[in-house]
């Protein structure tokens, strides 16, 4: 038997195909939290509701947390959907492997709410974690999708405001493209369970307003300067159309001399981690953040 366990795939697969694409905003967000809690979160975890500056939040902590260090988690969903409610595990269990607590943030969503109203929400989310007294160098940043997206455009927010970041990234399937331009968009549809074209332009239409290139770096990272980047743990699904999002990002910060790593797994698909109770390959994933995040966080 392979080393590689993707066993748990088709299941997941089975639950996303179950019913079919909502169509209102509403009906999408209900469904996002419906596969996202589809198996419940551990026992162990504790959860605490939190005002991050004006944004709703919650803390999540296993038992023996150290809570001098946090993970500040930013959740998928396009910008459009996506909640505390449905990375639940997700955020709970990543916090579990770097032995820290997790703030996971109910940021404001498109279209009500366009760009920078997430971005806003993360900065103030920021402000608050730190004026709490974690400094900087004890807090990682990360989230799957929009949310990876959201973490390295926070990064860059700080860092052009001649201010001290995260002491790492960790960018799940991240979105770093908003033009759609990379080859896997088209190359990976018919495996891709979740994201297609048509999807993602109505999702891009409704985050970024009128005056606004989809091509700005604030809102598409894979653009920006990643000069100085710290260190950043990228972890995708080889069944993604969003997989050139990771692959190009990667190398975007390799060119700029980062310290980044990326970890493609074999089929799984975008924001796989989502799902860790019955995939193999997303517990994994969180021991190789839980890993990265130990050896980086002062």
């Amino acid at each position: 038997m392979s080393a590689y366990d993707d066993s748990g795939i088709e299941q997941v697969r089975a639950l996303l195909g179950s019913k079919p694409r909502p169509i209102g905003w509403a009906e999408r967000r209900a469904r996002i939290v419906e596969v996202g809690s589809a198996w419940p979160v551990a026992d162990d975890i504790a959860f605490e509701p939190a005002d991050a500056g004006g944004v709703p939040a919650e803390w999540s902590r296993a038992p023996g947390a150290d809570t001098t260090r946090a993970l500040l988690f930013l959740h998928g969903g396009g910008y459009c959907s996506g909640s505390i409610a449905s990375h639940r595990t997700m955020a709970a269990e990543a916090g579990r492997a770097a032995g820290i607590r997790t703030l996971a943030l109910d940021y404001r969503l498109a279209p009500e709410h366009p760009f920078p109203a997430a971005l806003e929400d993360a900065l103030a989310a920021w402000n608050w974690l730190t004026a709490t007294g974690i400094a900087p160098n004890r807090i990682v940043v990360g989230g799957d999708s929009a949310g990876g997206g959201l973490s390295l455009s926070l990064r860059q927010a700080l860092r052009s405001a001649g201010r001290e970041g995260p002491a790492c990234l960790w960018l799940v399937s991240p979105w770093t493209d908003l033009t759609m331009s990379g080859a896997s968009v088209d190359d990976n549809d018919a495996i891709d369970p979740l994201l297609h074209r048509p999807y993602l332009e109505e999702l891009a239409a409704a985050y970024v307003p009128p005056g606004v290139a989809r091509d700005d770096p604030r809102v598409s990272p894979l653009f920006a300067d990643l000069t100085g980047l710290p260190p950043t743990l990228v972890q995708v699904g080889a069944d993604e159309t969003l997989l050139d999002d990771s692959l190009r990002m990667v190398r975007a910060a390799a060119r700029a001399e980062a310290d980044v790593r990326a970890h493609v797994l074999p089929h799984m698909i975008h924001a796989f981690p989502l799902w860790n109770a019955v995939l193999p390959a997303a517990r994994t994933a969180l021991a190789e953040f839980g890993d990265f995040a130990r050896q980086h966080l002062g």
